[in-house]
């Protein structure tokens, strides 16, 4: 432990209890100041373990409605909670995930809104309306490598892939879908990753399984696939979006606010990230991943072991 303002040594100081734990003091030998340990969910008044099963029915896809009746706890309560929580995980997913080995790199994104939809608001909101979440996971460990929140426009794709670009190291594949915002030859991919990477592009389409068929009945199906070389020399053969869809899945499955056709959407765009974020941590370093039998961060080297969400919570960045 070092001290916050000369970073001098310091030594233990005595304890004190408060509502939630015991805390350290310490005492720093050098310019004489004392100062207690940090808190776990700075803000944050109510129990540990109360704050534990809140975060744990937000990430099982529980409302925050919900999560209030469940616990007992006023909304705003439980909003506090996912904001303390939200900042705390983006800091330890910032410092976590930082110069990954990956091989093979899929970005997709999900469709969600906040407030309303977007044909209610004047076109130039950009806090309310179509929000979409980018994802680029790695497609063995099952890793998030990299999330943002934004309109999709080809700025809010720049951002996001300059993001992504200092999070890994070395050459890799990357795949994506054949949105021009990533495929365009003066921005996206190729401006912000060059010839540095080699980049493939998956093309989908999608018709009803039957000709004239009801489509309230019949959903539509994919009837064709397109996979093209951009620059590099990609494999083709694993060139796909599939498994960056498939954690598109687990995001509304574990998201309330993704849940198709509910109440359930964000009421302001800052509490729809701080739930992003939250459910990013939770899923790189809480969920087992059936495809390997570990959490993504053990199978990407990370850590060691599955984290619980008390560790979740209460490790440092």
């Amino acid at each position: 432990m070092n001290c916050h303002c000369c970073s001098g040594p310091c030594k233990k100081s005595g304890r004190f209890h408060n509502r939630n734990r015991l805390v350290q003091r310490y005492a720093c030998t050098k310019c004489g100041k004392t100062f207690s340990e940090s808190q776990p969910l700075d803000g944050v008044r109510i129990e540990t373990e109360k704050a534990v099963q809140v975060v744990n029915l937000l990430v099982e896809g529980v409302g925050i409605r919900a999560a209030s009746r469940l616990t007992g706890l006023d909304q705003g309560t439980i909003l506090n909670i996912l904001r303390t929580a939200g900042e705390h995980c983006a800091r330890l997913v910032d410092a976590k995930i930082q110069n990954i080995t990956a091989s093979h790199v899929e970005i997709d994104e999900i469709y969600g809104f906040v407030k309303c939809l977007q044909k209610n608001i004047d076109k130039d909101n950009t806090q309310q309306g179509d929000q979409y979440a980018f994802f680029a996971s790695e497609s063995v460990s099952k890793c998030i490598l990299h999330w943002h929140v934004g309109k999709r426009d080809n700025a809010t794709i720049n951002v996001f892939l300059n993001g992504l670009k200092p999070r890994i190291a070395g050459r890799f594949q990357l795949s994506t879908d054949g949105f021009r915002g990533y495929t365009s030859p003066h921005g996206g991919v190729p401006r912000v990753f060059g010839p540095e990477i080699d980049y493939g592009t998956e093309i989908k389409r999608y018709g009803p399984e039957f000709p004239y068929s009801d489509r309230r009945f019949n959903p539509i199906v994919c009837t064709s696939v397109k996979r093209q070389r951009r620059f590099g020399n990609p494999n083709l053969d694993i060139t796909t979006v599939n498994h960056a869809e498939r954690t598109n899945l687990s995001v509304r499955l574990f998201n309330r606010r993704f849940t198709r056709k509910t109440l359930g959407y964000s009421k302001t765009l800052e509490n729809h990230k701080y739930a992003m974020v939250l459910l990013v941590a939770h899923y790189n370093f809480c969920r087992v991943h059936s495809a390997h039998k570990q959490t993504p961060a053990q199978a990407q080297g990370l850590t060691d072991h599955q984290w619980t969400i008390e560790e979740l919570l209460t490790t440092k960045d």
